[in-house]
């Protein structure tokens, strides 16, 4: 039974073999063999993969991602089509799931969002459902850097407190567009902000939402 995890790898892989090795994304910095290296270590490499989140480890992660960056494209394409070793966390459904369904789903939109002649994706309700549970369960933890108090709502009225405090900020968009949002590329996401100018200036500003 096909997942959602499984399903927004796949078009991942597609998106990145259909933009090349050397088309730009929505991640300062990464053309699209970065960001085929950064997938492919997160998931197979977890002696490097932990300088995603200690500072003490960032050094290696760069190494090794840059080793696999220089790898041939195709080879990148293909590790991130096949999925994780039998042995890796990430292959037990359940992980991949919970881990691998937002993140595949916003990179394919890094990919996708880059490219001149790109169009929008429509999200069918279930994944869109499912994108929002885990927006709600994750909201705390993406604006705990936000400058100012953030509400995420969606168009029918759900709302997740991102971040308490004031002046507040209401961001309304569906899921798929929220967690865009809420991960960090404000300026791609299709998103209704509410508030004062200057608190919605300085949070559409900040580079530090997200993880």
């Amino acid at each position: 039974m096909s997942t959602h995890a499984k399903r927004e790898r796949l078009l991942l892989a597609d998106l990145l073999e259909a933009a090349g090795p050397e088309a730009l994304t929505l991640c300062d910095g990464w053309k699209t063999r970065d960001l085929a290296a950064h997938v492919v270590v997160r998931e197979r490499r977890a002696d490097a993969a932990g300088g995603l989140l200690l500072g003490a480890l960032r050094s290696r992660l760069e190494r090794v991602q840059a080793e696999f960056a220089a790898k041939p494209y195709e080879e990148l394409i293909q590790l991130i089509r096949t999925g994780p070793p039998r042995l890796s966390p990430y292959a037990i459904k359940q992980v991949e799931e919970g881990a691998n369904t937002v993140e595949f789903y916003v990179h394919g939109e890094d990919v996708r969002r880059a490219q001149p002649d790109w169009s929008p994706r429509i999200l069918d309700p279930v994944f869109s459902d499912a994108l929002w549970a885990r927006l709600e369960k994750a909201a705390r933890m993406l604006g705990r850097k936000a400058p100012v108090g953030l509400v995420l709502r969606r168009p029918n009225g759900q709302t997740a407190v991102a971040r308490r405090g004031t002046p507040v900020v209401t961001v309304t968009g569906e899921p798929g567009e929220l967690t865009m949002f809420a991960f960090g590329r404000q300026s791609s996401a299709d998103v209704e902000i509410e508030g004062e100018k200057d608190a919605v200036d300085r949070l559409r500003e900040t580079k530090q939402l997200g993880f």
